[in-house]
Order: C-alpha cells, then structure tokens, then sequence
C-alpha cells in the first residue's frame, strides 16, 4: 500500500509563493512517478505536473511554467511543488498522485488533497 499526504497549503497573497509536499508512506517512491494536480470550485480536476522516478524528466502544464517546479526527494519518500508568483486563479484543492507507470496515464495512488488560496 502508499499513502499519499500532503502539506504545505495555506492562504497566500498574490505574487507570494508556497512550497507543497507529499509524503509517501508504506512504500519508498523511488520506483513511481509522481503528479500534481488541483481542482477549483464548479472545475473539473486539471494537470499540473510531472516527474519520473528518478526526478530526471519533468512536464508542466502551460499554465505554471515558469512558476511552479516539481520535485522529489526519494531518500525522504517525498515530493515537491514549489510554487512562486501566485495567482488568485491558482486557489483551488491541490492533490499529488502516484504512478508505477511511465509514462503516466492513470494514476494508482492519490492523497486527501490540500487547499491553496491566492488573496488579490
């Protein structure tokens, strides 16, 4: 079994930044790929980022480069997302996921999701 939780959520304003983590329990990540996604009020749950096993390839969505970077550190069962120059359409509930697949089209593990809020 893995256990996903994450952490790090909170209210922010605009142009702040945030850093996420996920910590895995029950199973080291170093063999699965890890995502970040989130999911606003009335949207559906979009994607946000991705890295392989050994944080050597990574993707973002268009929508972040620039500002988010994922990360991972697998001697600690964790992964990052940095966030920097938030927006106010950035709120919304961030979720990391994992995956034993690459490349990833479904994800087997999921985390309980934690807010994020960008005051204007």
């Amino acid at each position: 079994q893995v256990h996903l939780v994450e952490s790090g959520g909170d209210l922010v304003q605009a142009g702040g930044s945030l850093r996420l983590s996920c910590v895995a329990s029950g199973r080291t990540l170093t063999s699965y790929s890890m995502g970040w996604f989130r999911q606003a009020p009335g949207k559906k749950r979009e994607f946000v980022a991705v890295i392989s096993y050994s944080g050597g390839t990574t993707d973002h969505a268009d929508f972040v480069k620039g500002r988010f970077s994922i990360s991972r550190d697998n001697g600690r069962n964790t992964a990052y997302l940095q966030m920097n120059s938030l927006k106010p359409e950035d709120t919304a509930v961030y979720y990391c996921a994992a995956s034993k697949n690459w490349p990833v089209y479904e994800y087997e593990y999921w985390g309980q999701g934690i807010q994020v809020t960008v005051s204007s």
